[in-house]
């Protein structure tokens, strides 16, 4: 059984086109929005994957990222991540 992987390229500020691969996406019933959690595979200090989130819209051919607006929406993103990482943790013992 093969995984699909969703791998899209994003323009940092510099200019420079960075390959990005989504984790997962999810709608959250609260906010009405859709967000996509993804990575560039980069490490920080700590040795930890880089991790970060988005609004996008689905069933769009060009997606646009937008950014998190609110400190309640990066609270929704935060608790749906701790939740991912705990079922991964359970899956892997």
């Amino acid at each position: 059984m093969s995984e699909e992987r969703l791998t899209f390229k994003i323009t940092n500020e510099d200019g420079q086109q960075i390959d990005c691969e989504a984790l997962f996406t999810f709608e959250s019933e609260e906010t009405h929005k859709n967000y996509m959690v993804y990575t560039d595979h980069t490490k920080d200090d700590e040795g930890n994957t880089k991790v970060y989130a988005a609004t996008y819209t689905p069933g769009l051919e060009n997606q646009t990222l937008m950014p998190i607006e609110t400190d309640k929406e990066w609270k929704i993103i935060e608790t749906i991540l701790d939740e991912v990482m705990k079922n991964v943790g359970d899956e892997q013992q």
